[in-house]
């Protein structure tokens, strides 16, 4: 394990605008012997606030007190929203009904945090599902169309695709007939390849470049009836609310499928990533503005022997920042992000292997974010003119009481 690797960082100088943070009212969360890569995920998740408003509501509309995952997730975001002295908190409920509905997920060994997060995902999508179908069998057990409304509750969607699912088209256009088959693919986490030197943009750029099948990779074209050459491409159809963005940086070296590498690229990933939309998006050919609020980030050289930590924004609305390791809470000047991003050819080998796993992006409503500046910034304009107007009114009086 790596303890200790930030030292005490304290808060820059702040405008008179800007909240000040306060790192002892954050909690830690206790490792109980490679569980990082959980407390890290945890932690990126608890500072995603409409996911955190959700299962925060979901704790007080739920009957249950016990016995499932997503309610031992809720017990645990409830401890780490109390405003207290900061006191690391230990996920001794939500660790162990974890290892019960997966005994993957075990002490052992350290496990990989894209893997977590996606089964955490989909886990409590399911559970909500499941309640969804439960709810409509008792309110629908003496009507006629209860199989049809069950039916149907099986397909709907819950808060967790609400805010994670996106939506990719796998586009196949034969080169031959030009017929175009496309497939959708639902996904909670958006996984991308990545290389040397390069950044996010690039990445998202790449993932939706255009291949070539051809040779013994060829096309079976179904108008055509045989194999034939053709153009393949993924793209985004629909933008989740929130992207968790997970760089591919562990893959199996040559000849050896029972060991992986890690590839501790440089990837430059921005505080906000804007995203041109796809000729087959809903969002009608306009860019998709995201805002970073958290960086899940892997330590060390191998997946299985490393340690992770969470950067995360501590204010939604101003750029401050806490480093997450484990128990340990301080604070990150914004300037250290960039440590983050990865290792350079010249550097690789002697510099250090801190490098981003998974970012968590949410998207911003540019429409509503230009309404509230603008009233903002109109009410700010109505006090200078108040205060102005009082300036000249007592500026009379006391040139009355001269006369």
């Amino acid at each position: 394990m790596i303890r200790g690797l930030w030292g005490k960082f304290f808060p820059p100088d702040q405008d008179p605008e800007t909240p000040k943070i306060d790192a002892t009212h954050h909690h830690g969360l206790i490792n109980f012997g490679n569980t990082c890569y959980c407390n890290s995920v945890l932690q990126a998740l608890y500072f995603c606030e409409p996911f955190r408003e959700r299962v925060l509501e979901y704790r007080k509309q739920s009957k249950k007190t016990d016995g499932s995952l997503i309610w031992c997730l809720a017990d645990l975001f409830n401890q780490l929203s109390a405003k207290k002295k900061r006191q690391p908190i230990k996920p001794t409920k939500f660790v162990h009904m974890l290892k019960k509905e997966n005994d993957a997920f075990d002490n052992v060994l350290q496990h990989d945090a894209q893997e977590f997060l996606n089964f955490l995902l989909n886990h409590i999508g399911d559970t909500l599902r499941d309640e969804i179908v439960r709810t409509h069998k008792v309110s629908h057990a003496q009507s006629d169309n209860a199989h049809q409304h069950n039916s149907h509750c099986d397909y709907q969607e819950t808060w967790v695709h609400e805010l994670f699912e996106g939506v990719m088209t796998n586009v196949t256009r034969c080169l031959r007939c030009e017929s175009v088959n496309q497939k959708d693919e639902r996904f909670l986490d958006l996984s991308v390849d990545i290389e040397p030197n390069t950044s996010i943009n690039h990445c998202l750029k790449s993932f939706s470049a255009t291949e070539t099948l051809k040779g013994e990779h060829k096309y079976y074209c179904e108008v055509c009836c045989s194999k034939q050459e053709a153009h393949k491409s993924l793209e985004i159809r629909s933008f989740p609310k929130v992207l968790a963005l997970h760089l591919k940086r562990f893959r199996f070296e040559d000849g050896a499928r029972s060991h992986m590498t890690k590839l501790s690229y440089r990837v430059v990933f921005s505080r906000q990533l804007r995203i041109p939309s796809s000729k087959y998006s809903k969002d009608d050919g306009s860019t998709i503005l995201y805002e970073l609020n958290a960086v899940v980030v892997h330590c060390g050289k191998e997946i299985n022997r490393g340690h992770y930590i969470t950067l995360v924004r501590a204010h939604p609305n101003h750029d401050q920042w806490l480093v997450f390791d484990d128990e340990e809470v301080d604070f990150l000047p914004q300037a250290e992000l960039e440590t983050f991003f990865g290792l350079t050819d010249s550097s690789a080998g002697r510099g250090n292997l801190e490098s981003a796993y998974i970012l968590f992006y949410e998207r911003v409503n540019e429409e509503e974010r230009a309404k509230k500046e603008s009233k903002q910034n109109a009410g700010s304009g109505d006090s200078s003119a108040k205060s102005a107007k009082e300036g000249k009114k007592n500026k009379k009086q006391q040139q009355h009481s001269s006369d």
